[in-house]
């Protein structure tokens, strides 16, 4: 056995030795060649791409992206849709040419080789591939790269498990590199496989997109990009990345630094952008930024898409840079999935989804070296949708206009849409406080400025702004400006921090606005206005008029009557990101992204500052009067007409729930409504902030106070109005959906000790209030059977079986 193994060894080490004996030319006679970065050659005829290899240890960058797609929102497989950058290198061992993703989280930027050597010893690289070399000159290597094309470099098989939609895995026999698509640049090398992806075929999103499920057949385009110069080498300067930058951030483990220094180091995220002149104030620049748009986006959305993209080159030009920055149309013949092109890619999927901008960067210094957005192309259809809603243009005797005013509308949000993904893909964060300054910057969520005219009419003349806003200006110039280097630098972004303070500039981002619970009054998605509660108040009388006008007029004549419930749920829900907005000053407080530097300087003050305590209590009450009937109620104009969904039509998530099998269900809706201010209010995260505010300041609304007003509101109110249609049962929705809100909140875990012990006490007496008072009807039963459940739960929380709070349609995005 020990002889046969060694012989074959031998054998095999023969063979290797052969192949590398071979000439290059000889094993690539015949086929297409293709000089680049990285030699390329065709071969058709077998379904190979090889790559001709001479740099060896020296890295290069590798990302993945989809050419061709699944179209599922869901399960967010999109077209032209870009991976992770990796910085990855060859090297040889033996017969064989590994890839090796080189760890770029952890370094030590050294000219000392043995402090270099010690970072990299210590955390692991990956071996993404190996493959035979099939010849060599000197010290270039030919490689079969097919093996690696035909691999699932993407994740696809991790976003379908993800979602839910089972176990996927590429299947060998369907899937091909396609050879004729392989095209190598002095910079870049693109390199395409087709890949089928054989699962169950079981679950609803695929089975919603693809003609066979179980077989589902995309396209994989791999790009390796020479690594950009850095400093060092003559090349790009990267900048330091400040919390109130309002950009994105690259960063990395530094060993190498000093000793009283942090080895956390953060680059700002930008495109390389320099003047032909660096002494002058405004300079035409050495490479302008150019973003194309896909061609195939239809007209009139084509032309949105340019002027809204373009509103970025006014902030470039005050930034100190002339005819720096522009948007064409894509040339015809150009390859979209290019890394060399920054391109707004125009996407549709079975259903509307969110848009995306990623920008791809150079995990050493951020250098962006591709921008490409992802615009879904069923948003503006459901922009025009609510303006169809709040307008109803299609009667008889509708002005002509309407229906243009709703088009109109969509396309300004489209370029509003435009502006802000490409804001991404130039390294713009997210500024949800924008807001607060009016049209303060596109990198916020935008609400359509609603209002009514002085006929009482909703008017949407200029639901959205129209250009950057003066935090744009700020960003791109704090970005990209040219202040020189090192000290002066330093003292010019400080500067520029300092000014922007001073005018008000507030910023808030992602990290601290997205959860229900959030705290910071001003970083709002989806809100309007300096003031939340105004803005809250101007949009209930906005949904007043549009449920009292609610009519098939706001739906073509073409479509059928079902969809009626579908155009209601906007207009029901007009109010949920301003009623988020108020649950924010609840227990809420403000506070800045900045550094102790700046701290220290008095540019701006550390610390949270909380809310006054009667502002808390105005959005309290009026977040507490939208569980009452008068509220959540519809008139009989639109229950009078509201249809199921037609033959061959079928109601989706962005209808109401029912459980009246067709039929509209008006309890679920009031549900839904009680559930969207409950879920609010009811957050863990903001009982436990409303607890030790109250602790710490007895003049600040507590626990008890919130849960007391709440329950005065809905279950221990006056009875409801007859002039109400409906108004007792829908009043008993909503007070079931706060009853088991607050079961939910005690038995998630998530409060502290003292404090579930103030919300247990709270549903303690709720027990004793409805015992005391038994009600009459259908009151008297809900409140015998509430009485029950509660004092069960309070009991042995293990006895009682909690309900899911209801569903609500989904809003977000618009």
């Amino acid at each position: 056995m020990a002889a046969d193994a060694a012989g074959a060894a031998a054998a095999s080490g023969g063979a290797s030795a052969a192949a590398t004996a071979k000439k290059i030319a000889d094993v690539t006679r015949g086929l297409q060649s293709q000089p680049g970065f990285i030699d390329v050659w065709r071969d058709a005829d077998k379904g190979r791409v090889l790559l001709s290899v001479a740099a060896l240890e020296q890295p290069f960058l590798l990302v993945s992206s989809l050419p061709y797609a699944l179209g599922s929102n869901d399960i967010g497989l999109d077209r032209g849709q870009p991976g992770e950058m990796r910085m990855v290198h060859f090297e040889k061992r033996g017969g064989k040419l590994f890839l090796v993703q080189e760890n770029t989280a952890f370094i030590a930027a050294s000219a000392d080789k043995d402090e270099r050597a010690a970072v990299k010893e210590s955390f692991a690289s990956s071996v993404l591939w190996s493959g035979d070399i099939l010849a060599s000159d000197n010290e270039r290597h030919l490689v079969d790269f097919s093996s690696f094309l035909l691999a699932d470099r993407h994740g696809v098989s991790a976003s379908l498990a993800a979602a839910k939609q089972g176990g996927y895995a590429v299947d060998p026999a369907r899937s091909a590199v396609l050879a004729e698509e392989a095209k190598a640049f002095p910079d870049n090398v693109e390199l395409e496989a087709l890949l089928t992806f054989a699962g169950p075929g079981q679950a609803d999103y695929v089975r919603k997109v693809a003609p066979d499920a179980a077989s589902l057949s995309l396209r994989q385009r791999i790009s390796l990009v020479r690594l950009p110069q850095i400093a060092e080498q003559g090349g790009w300067r990267p900048r330091s990345y400040h919390p109130y930058s309002g950009g994105f951030d690259v960063s990395y483990y530094d060993f190498a630094t000093p000793l009283a220094s942090s080895i956390d180091v953060h680059w700002q995220v930008r495109h390389r952008l320099e003047k032909t002149d660096p002494a002058a104030a405004v300079s035409t620049v050495k490479k302008p930024i150019v973003y194309y748009v896909d061609r195939g986006a239809p007209e009139p959305v084509r032309s949105a898409l340019i002027a809204g993209a373009s509103w970025w080159a006014s902030a470039f030009e005050k930034a100190g840079f002339k005819d720096a920055y522009r948007v064409e149309l894509l040339p015809e013949g150009v390859d979209a999935m290019d890394i060399r092109y920054n391109v707004i890619h125009w996407v549709h999927r079975a259903t509307r989804g969110w848009s995306y901008g990623n920008a791809l960067a150079d995990p050493r210094t951020g250098q962006i070296l591709r921008g490409a957005v992802t615009l879904g192309s069923q948003r503006v259809r459901q922009d025009i949708l609510i303006a169809e809603a709040l307008l109803a243009p299609y009667g008889k005797g509708a002005p002509a206009d309407k229906q243009k005013m709703a088009e109109e509308m969509a396309l300004a949000r489209l370029r509003q849409l435009a502006a802000h993904e490409v804001g991404h893909t130039l390294g713009f964060a997210h500024n949800f406080a924008a807001s607060r300054m009016g049209n303060g910057s596109v990198m916020d969520y935008p609400h359509p400025i609603l209002k009514l005219n002085g006929k009482g009419e909703v008017d949407l003349a200029d639901a959205y702004g129209v250009g950057v806003g003066p935090w744009d200006d700020y960003i791109v110039k704090y970005i990209y400006g040219d202040f020189g280097a090192g000290a002066q630098e330093q003292a010019a972004l400080t500067k520029l921090r300092a000014d922007a303070r001073g005018a008000g500039m507030l910023y808030s981002s992602d990290q601290d606005d997205r959860a229900p619970g959030a705290s910071h009054p001003d970083g709002l998605l989806w809100d309007f206005g300096p003031d939340s509660i105004k803005t809250w108040d101007q949009l209930g009388a906005v949904r007043q008029r549009a449920l009292q006008t609610f009519s098939p007029d706001v739906l073509p004549d073409a479509r059928q009557i079902g969809e009626l419930e579908a155009r209601l749920v906007p207009v029901y829900l007009l109010q949920r990101y301003q009623g988020e907005a108020l649950a924010r000053l609840i227990g809420g407080g403000d506070f800045d992204y900045t550094s102790a530097g700046d701290v220290k300087a008095g540019i701006v003050k550390a610390g949270i500052k909380a809310t006054p305590a009667a502002v808390q209590r105005q959005a309290l009450s009026r977040l507490a009067d939208s569980l009452r009937a008068e509220y959540l109620a519809l008139p009989a104009n639109v229950l009078d007409i509201l249809t199921p969904p037609a033959m061959s039509h079928e109601r989706s998530r962005e209808y109401f729930a029912t459980h009246m099998d067709s039929v509209f269900d008006a309890f679920s809706i009031a549900e839904a409504g009680a559930a969207q201010t409950a879920g609010f209010l009811l957050d863990a995260g903001r009982v436990n902030r409303l607890s030790w505010q109250h602790a710490r300041d007895a003049q600040q609304p507590g626990v008890q106070e919130v849960i007391s007003l709440l329950l005065q509101k809905t279950w221990q109110r006056e009875p409801v109005p007859t002039s109400v249609i409906g108004g007792e049962a829908v009043q008993l929705a909503a007070n079931w959906v706060l009853a088991d809100g607050l079961l939910n909140l005690l038995d998630g875990g998530k409060l502290h000790s003292q404090v579930a012990a103030e919300v247990r006490q709270s549903a303690r007496e709720l027990v004793q209030w409805l015992q005391k008072n038994p009600g009459k009807g259908v009151t008297a039963n809900s409140r015998k059977q509430a009485a029950e459940h509660i004092a069960a739960y309070l009991a042995d929380p293990r006895s009682v079986k909690l309900r899911a709070a209801p569903p609500i349609p989904p809003g977000a995005p618009i």
